[in-house]
């Protein structure tokens, strides 16, 4: 890993069963930031919480986690989905 450091690529299900996509350095983290109405403007919403923490994935480096964030972000709902179910999540 670059500089022992791992990345991650997450997804977090909203309360109105929105996806929300993120990277990081630290998970829990970034997830309790959410969880505080804070970080991102898109969990800062009040009708999004609770917020369910529903998928993580470990990079070897920055570059390849951003990427990930970037198609994830960038497939439809029904694509989205089906990443979500080939990696054992289920929504």
């Amino acid at each position: 890993m670059e500089n022992d450091k791992a990345y991650y690529m997450y997804v977090i299900l909203t309360a109105d069963n929105m996806l929300y996509t993120g990277f990081t350095d630290n998970v829990a983290r970034r997830f309790a930031t959410h969880q505080q109405y804070k970080g991102a403007k898109f969990t800062k919403i009040k009708s999004k919480h609770p917020l369910r923490l529903i998928y993580q994935e470990v990079f070897d480096n920055k570059h390849d986690a951003l990427s990930a964030e970037w198609h994830f972000k960038h497939q439809t709902r029904a694509k989205k989905e089906q990443y979500l179910r080939s990696h054992g999540v289920k929504i």
